[in-house]
């Protein structure tokens, strides 16, 4: 290391460490990063199915969970375009593949597709609505009109409502859910936000659901890039071992196998940390400090020292209580079968699944090298709800033992897949199956690596990036961001404050990270200033815009006669 610049010390070893680590040797710091397994990338990570491999061939993959990069995202991919890959020309953004489909499944049911066009008022979004999902769902004519309703209001609300009025409801509130049917709470409450948020409908943010739900539609709007992307291959052989690769070669100093045990306090900073490196326990120094760590893991490193100089960390003790379970299981077939190509959401699965059926986006991976040969496809599920019962053994997931699980998701897919005579899946086709061994099967079970979700009232609790120790920063996807939640996207933006802010405190003559909002279509823009005025004097949400949706109309066709459409 360069005993001139400056050195930083990055507890954790996922998106947020690593995103950290690109950002500060590209400005000129002396980088070590800190990672307690024995694999790169945390929660994003892929990982080999230990011994599945035969006759010289290499480990089938496994996943934590699925990757999912919807269009919204910008951090990430502005990160992922400055990571070199062959002769990729944007580097391993390149890999990301487009899926040309959304389906939502059903237990005996038609599936249901996402609608593909998107309404320019509320009149026009309820009759989208209305023939998009007249297929049997259960659903009145007036519950397809409250959800159209629900959703303009989102999308037409000023930021400064959801922020502060959006953040205290939930979202099973907000939807009125309790006064409509099972269908619409199955598939508008508890649906969505179980497979998007992994969250209890009657306890998630309507702030945070709501705004990521409506980025997805804005996102299913434009032209062009899919609204849905997943990786070509698994995750580290197309994306993290590259990243770490680049990384190493720069000058980063990425080990492994390494758990910090504490943080060492003196003179209201942080003089030192103390990790085990492979068993062994040593003190490091450096002049800052980050650490990108979940907040369940944080938490345990609080002390009575830290909490003196920035007793706000206290808060995190209370957000360390508000995480689910979202894990990964893949079924390795020894056939090809018929997929969505796309992911499926299972809307009214007890276990709040989601699948990708992976090796047809895979094109730079020969499944044939893996394994015994013999798999011919991979289906990945991921399972949102651990806590209620199931359909063949009337136990949740945490109550299973490992062979149960794999046959309760097997028959809740099939459940799903195999409808009007159609047949899918078959028992015969399960060559093995994995699960990710962050699931931990002990008495009661565990899981390592749970998911934070947003639950109402949880904004003002968690940090900002930079805290009130000198030298210490957050960088993970319980900071306090724009994209609020979280993901790899919340956890990539969360570094570049980070660093934005050790370039603050370094006095380091360095351009600061870009830091994105989310996406606002400017055809909302005058609805949403309308809002804020109403907001600014106590008044509620109101559709009633007559002479700004005439003035909307008017501009959208001038933008349409000028541009020759």
């Amino acid at each position: 290391m360069d005993p001139k610049k400056k050195s930083v010390i990055i507890l954790g070893g996922g998106i947020g460490g690593l995103s950290a680590a690109h950002e500060l040797i590209n400005r000129g710091f002396n980088v070590i990063v800190f990672e307690s397994k024995d694999i790169p990338g945390g929660k994003a990570r892929s990982l080999p199915v230990l011994n599945s491999g035969k006759d010289g061939r290499k480990d089938l993959p496994g996943e934590h969970g699925f990757r999912f990069f919807p269009r919204f995202y910008k951090h990430i991919i502005a990160t992922m375009e400055e990571i070199p890959y062959g002769d990729n020309k944007n580097g391993v953004a390149d890999n990301l593949v487009d899926t040309t489909r959304i389906q939502m499944a059903r237990f005996g049911k038609e599936p249901v597709l996402m609608p593909a066009r998107f309404p320019r008022s509320l009149r026009e979004f309820i009759q989208i609505l209305a023939d998009g999902l007249d297929l049997n769902l259960g659903l009145s004519t007036e519950e397809k009109a409250l959800f159209a309703k629900k959703v303009w209001q989102l999308m037409t609300s000023c930021k400064e409502r959801r922020k502060h009025e959006y953040e205290r409801i939930s979202w099973w509130e907000y939807l009125d859910a309790d006064q409509q049917s099972p269908a619409y709470q199955s598939i508008f409450a508890k649906g969505l936000t179980r497979t998007l948020v992994a969250a209890r409908a009657e306890e998630a943010s309507t702030k945070t659901g709501g705004d990521i739900f409506i980025q997805l539609l804005f996102d299913i709007a434009k032209p062009g890039i899919s609204c849905d992307r997943v990786l070509c291959g698994p995750t580290n052989e197309v994306w993290i071992d590259p990243w770490l690769e680049s990384l190493k070669m720069k000058g980063v100093d990425y080990r492994l196998n390494s758990k910090v045990l504490s943080i060492n306090c003196a003179d209201h900073a942080i003089k030192s940390v103390t990790i085990s490196c492979d068993g062994k326990q040593q003190e490091f120094t450096a002049d800052y400090y980050i650490s990108a760590v979940p907040v369940e893991v944080m938490v345990t490193l609080l002390n009575d020292d830290l909490l003196k100089i920035d007793p706000t960390l206290n808060y995190l003790k209370t957000l360390s209580q508000n995480v689910s379970w979202m894990n990964g299981t893949q079924f390795y077939l020894n056939t090809n079968i018929d997929s969505v190509p796309g992911h499926s959401i299972y809307i009214d699965t007890p276990w709040a699944l989601t699948s990708i059926y992976q090796c047809q986006f895979w094109r730079k991976f020969n499944i044939a090298e893996h394994g015994d040969g013999k798999v011919k496809g991979i289906l990945s599920v991921d399972v949102s709800d651990w806590n209620t019962p199931g359909i063949l053994y009337n136990k949740p997931a945490k109550e299973c033992s490992k062979e149960e699980i794999i046959k309760e998701i097997w028959e809740q897919l099939k459940r799903s897949l195999n409808v009007n005579g159609k047949e899918v899946l078959k028992d015969e086709y399960i060559h093995s199956s994995f699960i990710d061994p962050d699931i931990v099967f002990e008495s009661p079970m565990r899981n390592e690596e749970p998911l934070l979700v947003n639950c109402t009232n949880s904004w003002d609790l968690r940090p900002y990036a930079y805290t009130q120790v000198s030298n210490l920063f957050l960088a993970s996807d319980y900071v306090k961001t724009n994209t609020d939640l979280a993901t790899m996207e919340g956890a990539n933006e969360a570094a570049r404050r980070a660093v934005n802010s050790i370039l603050d405190a370094s006095g380091v003559k360095a351009p600061k990270c870009k830091i994105w909002d989310l996406h606002e279509p400017a055809l909302f823009a005058l609805l949403r200033w309308r809002d804020l005025q109403r907001y600014k004097k106590g008044l509620p949400w109101s559709h009633q815009q007559p002479f700004l949706i005439k003035v909307l109309h008017k501009i959208r066709f001038w933008f349409y006669e000028k541009s020759g459409r």
